[in-house]
């Protein structure tokens, strides 16, 4: 039997590959004959450079950068220098410099925290000798719609009589010009993400991502505020920068990142395709018997354009079972079903509900949960 095992990260406790590793593990403690794949996968967030270093051939260099609150942090960019002509590309993951995992809940306050670590990555992405830079978008704690990624590379907002602003999206409704030009050498910007939000407005960044990273409701409004004064702003003082850039789809990914790359002349993909195309998925699918994906929360949010959702639809394409493993398991069984997931399994319920400490045992057992569900449906589903 083939089974492919292609999740996304356990966010806080495993990343894909290890989640892959662990599921492979207890499958074969049942089933050693079956023929397991792993295609691990990531959607732009968190675990993107990690996932397709492991399936492209490519140099990873470290490089040292900031973490939301400016302290030092270690970043790493993959580099491919394709030997048939294409373009050589390096691949960022925007998390390593602006990730919410690095900062601790009482940290949390988008209305400080900065992009500036992820211009530091693009910056060493851009001497790398690389001429076009995919920036994996997801999992930030910012909300300054890449401020501070603009003055990493030379291109600092300012005030009215020319004060370079703090870090930060609260202060950007002060912005009025920006100090220079960006210093990216005509490279080509990719902006990784499935998330199609607006800058502002009710869709926008602040106002749906915004609580999830500390704002409180007055937050929300003074955020909102001040993304929409410094899109005025990019588009007056970039040539690159389209038109109602606050209105357009991805433009409030990762607290905006998406409006800052799309004023740099950039354009968004679609992360989840440009990862499954690269680590060649597709193929991986239609030799599979049974497909199996997962991530930490099962929830109404994964059937919307997450790495659960196209793994799932593009099995039930294909008439394959499709098995979701998860830490917690909060989406209908009918709802599921119709998305294309036949069976889904919480560890949370392995380990005796939340009743019994089961939150707890999934967030310090991961790796030992997934691995003893694995086995036990290897047993129900082998041949």
């Amino acid at each position: 039997m083939r089974v492919l095992i292609c999740p996304d990260k356990f966010a806080g406790t495993l990343s894909a590959p290890e989640v892959a590793a662990a599921v492979i593990a207890g499958w074969h403690d049942t089933a050693p004959g079956d023929q397991a794949i792993a295609r691990p996968l990531a959607d732009g967030g968190p675990g993107f450079v990690e996932v397709l270093a492991g399936a492209v051939a490519g140099r990873r260099l470290a490089v040292p950068t900031v973490d939301p609150l400016g302290r030092p942090a270690q970043g790493e960019i993959l580099v491919t220098d394709p030997d048939d002509g294409g373009v050589p590309t390096a691949y960022v993951e925007s998390a390593q410099a602006c990730g919410l995992h690095l900062l601790s809940e009482d940290e949390r306050d988008p209305k400080i925290t900065t992009s500036y670590g992820l211009g530091l990555l693009i910056a060493a992405a851009v001497e790398s000798g690389a001429r076009r830079v995919v920036i994996g978008l997801g999992g930030s704690a910012t909300n300054d719609a890449g401020a501070g990624l603009l003055a990493a590379l030379g291109a600092a907002p300012i005030d009215e009589i020319g004060h370079a602003l703090p870090y930060g999206g609260a202060v950007l409704g002060s912005a009025s010009a920006l100090a220079g030009a960006p210093r990216l050498r005509e490279v080509e910007l990719v902006a990784a993400t499935d998330v199609d939000n607006p800058l502002t407005g009710l869709h926008g960044a602040s106002n749906v991502y915004g609580p999830q990273k500390g704002a409180s409701r007055e937050d929300v409004f003074l955020l909102d505020s001040a993304l929409e004064v410094f899109a005025g702003v990019l588009e007056r003082e970039l040539p690159t920068c389209p038109p109602d850039l606050a209105t357009l789809p991805g433009a409030g990914a990762a607290g905006g990142l998406g409006a800052a790359i799309l004023a740099l002349g950039g354009r968004c993909e679609s992360g989840i395709a440009l990862v499954t195309d690269m680590i060649g998925l597709a193929a991986a699918l239609d030799e599979a018997d049974l497909v199996i994906t997962g991530e930490g929360s099962f929830d109404h949010q994964s059937l919307r354009g997450k790495v659960v959702a196209g793994i799932a639809g593009a099995a039930r394409d294909r008439g394959l079972p499709c098995v979701v493993l998860a830490g917690r398991v909060s989406t209908g069984r009918r709802e599921a079903a119709a998305a294309g997931v036949t069976e889904a399994y919480s560890l949370v319920d392995h380990f005796g509900g939340e009743e019994h400490g089961g939150v707890e045992q999934a967030m310090t057992r991961p790796a030992e949960g997934l691995r003893a569900v694995s086995a036990r449906l290897a047993g129900q589903w082998s041949r």
